[in-house]
C-alpha cells in the first residue's frame, strides 16, 4: 500500500473508480480513506447508474412492461394479487437500503441486476431485485414473501449467485450454484458426462466430477492387456467442454474432478496442474480435488508403501465400484487380494507431491473421506466433493444402454446454496424466524428446480431435497465485538453459533416435514429417524466457556438450545421426520459477500484492503468489513 496520497487530486476531476483506488493510498495523516470508497458509491449511482437507468410513472406500469417485454416472469407475479406485488416493491423501496462499499454496488449492477437485452441499461436497483427474488422463492406465500424481504433487504440473509440474479426471469438459467455427478467405468457413463457438463454448465455454474471409478492408463478393455487410456483424457474432454459453455454469458463454465488417493493414476493427475506439464496432459481450467483416507495417513506416518488398486478388477471382486469401497476398512484385505492389481508408492512421495503441486497451484482440494463418512447421519457413502468442497452428500450410480438411455436413474448431487451474514443474524430481532425464513427460501429453490436434461441431477434432488445454508463474515462480526480470529473466545462463540443454527436449521425442516406429509427419501434409514444423531447434543455442557461470548449471545436475546430442546425435538423428528436430508454447507461467498459487506465465508481477512481485479475495469478496491482507523 502506498504511503501518501496525492493532493492535487480533487474529488471534481475523479470519477467513482478514482474516488474507489484512494482506499489504496494514507491520507497525510495516515489513515486509510473509507470516506473516498462511499464518496465512489455515491459518484457511481449518480453519474452512472441513474443516467442508465429506464424509469416508469409508476409500479404498475414498470411490472406491465417487464412482463410485455419478456423480462420477468408472469407466473411469477400472478401467484399474488397485484395489490400485494405493488405493496412489497413499495415497502422494499422505504427499507432505505444503501451499499456500504463501491465494490457492492460495482458488483450488483454489472453481474446482478437485471438490464435491457442489449446489456445497456438497468431495469432493477437493489430493492427491485430483492422483491423480486421475494416473490419467486415464496411461491405465492405473502407472509413468507414479506419475510424474505425484509431478510435480504437487512443483509441477514444472502442467496447464491443463480439465484439471485436469475429469479423472477423470463430469459434465466437455473437457480442451482453447482452440481457433482459420478462417472462410472464404460463408455456409456462418460458420453453422458460430457453431455451433462455442457448441459449443466449452461445452466448453472459449477460442475464436478467423479473419476475414482474409472479404471486407470494400461488396464484391459475387454480382457485385452494395455488398452486402457486412464483418467487424463476424460479430464481433457471435461475441460473443453466446460471452455465452450457458459450461463448466457453471465457466468463462465466451471468444473472439477476428484480422484481417490489409491487410484493407480494419482500422480499423472496431480501433474496435470505443473506449471511445465506436456500440453498433452495439461489441465488449465478444472479444479481438482482428491479424496484421502484414513489408511493414507497412517501409512505415510509409518513410513510405508501405499497400495494403489485396480478399480477395474476392485468392481470385478467387490460387485460395486471402487468408490464406494471403503478403503481404510478394506485395506489390508484388498492388498492381499491377488485378484486385483496393484502399484505401489511411498506414503510420504505421495504426500511431498501433493503439496509441491498445491504450492504450484494452489490445488488440488483435499477431502477426507473418513472423517466425512463418520459424521454422515445418512445412509450411503461420500466418494466426492464440489468445485468448492462444502457439499458433502451421498450418491447412487446410474445405468445406461447403448444409446446412452437411462437403465437405471442414480441420484447425483444439487447445491441449493445461500448464506447468513453472521453480524446481521447476531443483531436479528428474532434470530430463530431469521434461520427459518432462510431454510424455507433455500428449499424452494430445491423444490422449483428440475433440471430434466440430466435425469440422474433431477432424481437426485426430488428425493433429498437437500439444501446448504451457509455462513459468510465470521472475521468480521469477530473485529466488530473486539475478538481475535482464532483466539479461545472465537472458538467458543464459532461453536455455540452453529450449534444454535443447526437447532433451529432442524427445527423448521421438521415443521416442513409434518406440513408437507413428506420426508427426504432416506430418512427411515437415517440417524436421524433412529434418534442416534441426537446424543451428541443431549450430553455435555453446550453452554459458553468465556464470558464475552456469554455476553454476547446474551445481548442478541439468542436462548442457546437446551437438552430438553434437543430432546423434543428429537421426539418431534423420530415422529413426523425432516424434510431436507442436508440443511448447512458453509460455501466460499465470492460475490455475494461484496453485495452484502461481508468477509468471506468463515475465512479471515488477508488485507485490510482488498485488491481485485475486475476484468476489463481493471483494479477494484474493497475495505474490510467493521474496520476503522
Amino acid at each position: 500500500m502506498a504511503t501518501t496520497t496525492a493532493e492535487c487530486l480533487t474529488q471534481e476531476t475523479m470519477d467513482y473508480h478514482a474516488l474507489n483506488a484512494m482506499l489504496n493510498l494514507y491520507d497525510s495523516a495516515g489513515r486509510i480513506q473509507f470516506d473516498k470508497d462511499r464518496q465512489a458509491v455515491d459518484a457511481f449511482i449518480a453519474t452512472h447508474v441513474r443516467p442508465n437507468s429506464v424509469t416508469f410513472s409508476s409500479q404498475q406500469q414498470r411490472l406491465n412492461w417487464l412482463v410485455n417485454e419478456g423480462y420477468y416472469d408472469e407466473s411469477v407475479l400472478n401467484r399474488y394479487s397485484r395489490n400485494f406485488v405493488i405493496t412489497l416493491f413499495a415497502h422494499a423501496h422505504t427499507s432505505g437500503f444503501r451499499f456500504q462499499t463501491f465494490l457492492g454496488a460495482w458488483k450488483f449492477y454489472t453481474s446482478y441486476t437485471l438490464k435491457t437485452f442489449d446489456g445497456k441499461r438497468y431495469l432493477e436497483d437493489f430493492a427491485d431485485r430483492v422483491t423480486m427474488v421475494a416473490l419467486t422463492l415464496a411461491q405465492g406465500d405473502e407472509t413468507l414473501a414479506l419475510q424474505l424481504t425484509d431478510e435480504m433487504l437487512s443483509g441477514r440473509f444472502q442467496p447464491a449467485t443463480p439465484t439471485f440474479p436469475n429469479c423472477g426471469k423470463q430469459q434465466r438459467g437455473e437457480l442451482v450454484s453447482c452440481f457433482l455427478l459420478r462417472i462410472e467405468d464404460n463408455m456409456e457413463s462418460i458420453g453422458r458426462a460430457v453431455n451433462s457438463a455442457l448441459q449443466l454448465s449452461k445452466r448453472g455454474g459449477g460442475v464436478a466430477f467423479l473419476l475414482s471409478n474409472l479404471r486407470e492408463a494400461g488396464a484391459p478393455i475387454k480382457r485385452i492387456e494395455n488398452q486402457s487410456s486412464g483418467v487424463i483424457p476424460v479430464m481433457k474432454m471435461l475441460e473443453d467442454a466446460f471452455s465452450y459453455a457458459n450461463q448466457l454469458g453471465a457466468r463462465q463454465g466451471a468444473g472439477a474432478v476428484y480422484l481417490h488417493a489409491h487410484h493407480p493414476d494419482i500422480l499423472r493427475f496431480l501433474d496435470t496442474k505443473r506449471e511445465n506439464a506436456d500440453e498433452k496432459i495439461r489441465i488449465k481450467i478444472l479444479s481438482l480435488g482428491v479424496v484421502i483416507p484414513d489408511i493414507t495417513f497412517h501409512l505415510a506416518k509409518e513410513n510405508a508403501q501405499m497400495a494403489l488398486f485396480s478399480p477395474y478388477d476392485v468392481e470385478r471382486v467387490y460387485g460395486k465400484p471402487f468408490a464406494d469401497v471403503a478403503i481404510s476398512q478394506h485395506y489390508d484385505e484388498l492388498v492381499a487380494d491377488e485378484r486385483i492389481r496393484k502399484k505401489y508408492l511411498n506414503a510420504r512421495d505421495f504426500f511431498q507431491r501433493l503439496v509441491e503441486i498445491q504450492f504450484e497451484s494452489g490445488y488440488p482440494y483435499i477431502m477426507y473421506e473418513d472423517t466425512v463418512n463418520r459424521a454422515n447421519p445418512i445412509a450411503g457413502r461420500i466418494n466426492m466433493s464440489n468445485l468448492c468442497s462444502e457439499i458433502l452428500q451421498v450418491n447412487s450410480a446410474s445405468e445406461y444402454d447403448e444409446n446412452l438411455d437411462y437403465t437405471c436413474t442414480g441420484h447425483d448431487i444439487s447445491c441449493n446454496l445461500g448464506s447468513l451474514n453472521i453480524a446481521h443474524t447476531m443483531d436479528s430481532p428474532d434470530f430463530a424466524r431469521t434461520v427459518e425464513t432462510a431454510v424455507r427460501g433455500l428449499t424452494a429453490v430445491s423444490d422449483m428446480s428440475h433440471i430434466r436434461s440430466v435425469p440422474s441431477i433431477e432424481a437426485g434432488n426430488a428425493a433429498s431435497h437437500a439444501i446448504g445454508l451457509g455462513q459468510m463474515n465470521l472475521h468480521g462480526y469477530l473485529a466488530r465485538e473486539g475478538i481475535a480470529y482464532g483466539s479461545p473466545e472465537a472458538l467458543d462463540f464459532t461453536n455455540l453459533y452453529f450449534y444454535a443454527i443447526t437447532w433451529h436449521a432442524l427445527r423448521t425442516s421438521m415443521l416442513l416435514a409434518r406440513e408437507r406429509g413428506e420426508t427426504f427419501a432416506g430418512f427411515k434409514q437415517s440417524r436421524y429417524a433412529s434418534g442416534e444423531y441426537f446424543s451428541q447434543y443431549l450430553q455435555g455442557n453446550w453452554q459458553p466457556k468465556t464470558a464475552k461470548v456469554g455476553e454476547l449471545f446474551t445481548r442478541s436475546g439468542i436462548t442457546l438450545p437446551t437438552h430438553e430442546m434437543w430432546a423434543q425435538l428429537r421426539d418431534d423428528v423420530m415422529r413426523y421426520g425432516i424434510y431436507n436430508q442436508n440443511l448447512q454447507a458453509v460455501p466460499p461467498t465470492g460475490s455475494i459477500s461484496y453485495i452484502n459487506h461481508a468477509t468471506s465465508s468463515i475465512h479471515p481477512i488477508v488485507a485490510k484492503v482488498e485488491i481485485r481485479k475486475e476484468g476489463k475495469t481493471g483494479r477494484v478496491y474493497y475495505p474490510a468489513p467493521f474496520m476503522t482507523n
